[in-house]
């Protein structure tokens, strides 16, 4: 059975030498000669000391064997590289958050145990200043970005460590169990480093077993697999350093396509993305909700772009409201294809669907994949269909091992029921009489007003699809009536004046039960998210608890 990343990625090499793996700012590098760069660079980590020291079987599942490689990069060629170059090496890469302050990059180094890292010129200063912090990181590594950074001392430059390798595949015994970790992005607590085997993250989220194709599982299907040709060109805007970057640029390359990165990668340029698309012929496009699709559809209506070419648009990590789902649409050629997903760092893909309309305004419906199911409250069965008690999206099958260095939490999330391992991620949902299940949302940030709960992506679509709102989150702020008070955060459109609370109300009212409407509305200048698209809720209730409602 092909189950480890790195021979997958050679089989494929192999079979498609000459197709275009990479595309970035007008270089075009082949898969033969990413497979050369991957196999140089992981004979560099082995010189280096680094690899896998304790096999799996010897292992807990909050547990690594491997040396673990920092990535501090923005988006590039380098960093699908280095993740390649590390499962090459039989380490394991993992994402740096290249927004973090100096005492949390401090922190995740530490947590995750770094070995070695390697960076961009650009941050060879805040990583300059938290070296003597982790002492268990010994080996540096510096891309040359076009910041006209110094190199950082003690240092190798990247393109003179792979110079000085071979460029033939080391002899390992790779094998299945070999690690792949991704930290979440602690959105609701501390950052975790995931821990998934090759096996398990190829067949769960990493297209192992397409929908519609057969699962596979031999060296000749994976071959006829990439040979269909439905790899084709996609363009990945979201950051590397987000696992939705990241596994929309490895289903890439396992259908046998091409990954194209827009020129800009520190930060949303909707109209240099309509660009690459237009330039590109690119045919997919991966957004994020509703943060990503309301500057395209901006950027389009300006531009004009040439999207002939595209045939399907994903959005993940975030739900697109229906007022901007209906608005990109109009934007785009008759014909394309909008698909939501819904899933999670340890979740991999729960649900899709090509339609998420409920009937339900505000709340969209899913179908869940096979393997995707509803607890009960106390997470101790599976609901079936027809039930109407709301339940705890789970999934089963191809999961993660655990989170690195937590027992407690390993323990917690993921649950053995009914003599099946599950992971329980912190989603709500109810089954409709169709089949499908309600996206009641997070119960992490759910609102807890006079005794009733309320799911705050459902009220963020409502208040989202009112004229004056461009962007919105909503966030319970203490009350001595209500315990809690639903407020709505807003940024405005251009143009347009901050609708009065009543009037949002009354917009609300069509679509909400009373005790869901917002009770105060506060404006901001613009919604902070991550670059990945997701909302920061505690930067939401600072700034609604500072500033007057009105």
């Amino acid at each position: 059975m092909i189950s480890n990343l790195a021979l997958i990625h050679e089989i494929i090499a192999d079979e498609l030498p000459d197709r275009a793996a990479l595309v970035w700012r007008g270089k075009t590098v082949t898969y033969r000669d990413f497979t050369a760069r991957t196999r140089r660079l992981a004979n560099a980590f082995l010189r280096l000391g680094l690899g896998c020291h304790v096999e799996r079987n010897r292992l807990e599942g909050w547990q690594s064997g491997q040396d673990h490689i920092a990535v501090y990069l923005y988006n590039c060629p380098e960093y699908m590289e280095i993740m390649y170059g590390a499962f090459k090496a039989r380490a394991t890469g993992f994402n740096v958050n290249y927004r973090y302050t100096q005492d949390e990059l401090a922190h995740l180094l530490t947590d995750a145990g770094a070995r070695a890292i390697v960076f961009g010129g650009a941050f060879a200063s805040a990583l300059a200043a938290v070296r003597e912090r982790v002492p268990g990181l010994r080996h540096f590594v510096q891309v040359d970005d076009g910041s006209g950074a110094a190199l950082l001392p003690g240092a190798h430059r990247y393109e003179e460590l792979l110079a000085a390798e071979s460029p033939e595949l080391p002899e390992l015994p790779y094998s299945a169990d070999d690690l792949y970790i991704l930290y979440t992005g602690g959105t609701t607590g501390m950052p975790k480093g995931v821990l998934w085997r090759h096996q398990d993250v190829f067949y769960n989220g990493l297209g192992g077993h397409l929908p519609g194709f057969p699962r596979l599982e031999t060296e000749a299907q994976l071959r006829e697999h990439v040979r269909l040709g439905i790899g084709g060109s996609v363009i990945v805007c979201l950051p590397f350093m987000h696992g939705a970057g990241q596994w929309t640029a490895f289903n890439a390359f396992h259908r046998g396509g091409t990954v194209v990165l827009p020129d800009e990668s520190r930060r949303l340029d909707a109209h240099g993305i309509w660009r690459t698309i237009a330039e590109h012929r690119a045919e997919q496009l991966t957004i994020v909700g509703d943060a990503f699709a309301q500057p395209l559809i901006a950027a389009q209506r300006e531009g004009k772009y040439d999207l002939s070419s595209l045939r399907i648009v994903v959005s993940t990590a975030a739900v697109l409201s229906k007022a901007v789902r209906e608005e990109l649409l109009s934007v785009l050629p008759e014909g394309v294809m909008i698909l939501e997903s819904i899933g999670g760092s340890e979740l991999g893909l729960q649900a899709m669907g090509y339609d998420t309309e409920s009937g339900q305004a505000g709340i969209p419906a899913y179908q869940l994949r096979e393997g995707t199911v509803l607890l009960n409250a106390e997470r101790t069965a599976p609901l079936v269909p027809g039930s109407e008690e709301t339940g705890w999206l789970a999934s089963t099958g191809h999961l993660p091992l655990g989170y690195f260095g937590d027992a407690e939490k390993t323990r917690a999330t993921f649950p053995t029921i009914g003599g099946v391992r599950h992971v329980v991620g912190g989603d709500r949902g109810r089954f409709l009489p169709d089949g499908r299940v309600l996206f009641l949302g997070r119960e992490a940030v759910c609102i807890n007003t006079g005794g009733e709960k309320v799911y705050v992506e459902e009220v963020e679509r409502i208040v989202k699809s009112h004229a004056s709102v461009y962007d919105a989150l909503v966030v319970g702020l203490p009350s001595p009536r209500w315990g809690q008070q639903v407020t709505a955060v807003v940024s405005l459109r251009p143009g347009r004046d901050a609708p009065p609370l009543e009037e949002l109300r009354a917009h609300c009212a069509a679509h909400l039960a009373d005790y869901k409407i917002p009770k105060a509305v506060v404006v901001a200048p613009e919604i902070v998210r991550s670059p990945s698209g997701k909302p920061d809720y505690e930067w939401a209730k600072r700034h609604a608890a500072a500033t007057a409602v009105t």
